[in-house]
């Protein structure tokens, strides 16, 4: 077991069961997965395969449970996946965390990839956000502030004026570019690798300036690297040894 722990960020190699067991209740204000989607590959740098989607299911409900005990009562958890699981996750959600609970499935859209010609091609991740509670985080005003170059318009129908204001949020994304590493910096080498842009979109609603955020399946630990650079606290682990000298690498300028 790897680990580094200081007063910025904690971030450990290790089962995320495990991990979380050790976390205090109510101590987490924002979780945001890029979790597994079960596509039933293993990649180069990690194994995304958990057999049948119940057999999934009963790998993710114990987690869910941590994650629902760890997250303070004004918390909020995103977690990100495909049409492989989404309705599973859906349903598995509602029970954890409750249906009343649920605040949106994000669509984030993009073009890159392969195509088929057989089918429409899969170009969207889906993005499960609940809170814990009614009584949740969501900084419209730093929302406003990142669409502000989006103007508002009016429409005339059948006599009636609608007022059209395009900066307020909407649960479609499709200004999150996905990297590519022949297009962008940010770019480090790491199987699924998730742009700045959209992490800092779902801290910035869901967290404050000092608020804990935590990545349980870290990654490339783009939500640790965004989370630090907007003045927040990051916990985070993963099982793979080159998820964490990546993370370890990336956050180290913080310390």
């Amino acid at each position: 077991m790897k680990e580094i722990k200081n007063n910025k960020y904690w971030i450990r190699q290790q089962d995320n069961l495990e991990f979380m067991k050790e976390l205090i209740d109510n101590s987490i204000d924002l979780i945001y997965n890029d979790c597994l989607y079960n596509t039933g590959k293993k990649f180069k740098d990690y194994d995304d395969r958990l057999g049948t989607p119940q057999e999934a299911m009963e790998w993710y409900k114990p987690r869910l449970i941590e994650m629902k005990r760890i997250l303070k009562d004004t918390g909020s958890i995103y977690l990100q996946c495909d049409y492989r699981l989404v309705h599973y996750l859906k349903v598995l959600m509602d029970e954890v965390f409750g249906i009343k609970n649920f605040r949106n499935d994000i669509v984030w859209c993009y073009r890159s990839g392969g195509k088929s010609k057989k089918n429409f091609s899969n170009k969207h991740d889906n993005i499960l956000w609940y809170s814990k509670d009614k009584d949740y985080k969501f900084n419209i005003s730093d929302l406003y502030i990142e669409n502000k170059n989006k103007s508002s318009y009016k429409k005339v129908l059948n006599g009636k004026t609608y007022n059209y204001d395009k900066s307020l949020p909407i649960d479609w994304w499709d200004d999150c570019t996905p990297l590519l590493s022949s297009l962008s910096k940010e770019y480090i080498g790491y199987n699924t690798q998730k742009p700045k842009a959209l992490l800092n979109r779902i801290i910035k609603a869901s967290s404050n300036e000092g608020d804990v955020v935590a990545d349980f399946f870290m990654g490339s630990c783009t939500t640790g690297e965004v989370a630090l650079e907007l003045k927040r606290k990051f916990i985070g682990c993963d099982i793979g040894d080159k998820a964490f000298e990546i993370s370890k690498d990336r956050l180290e300028k913080f310390s």
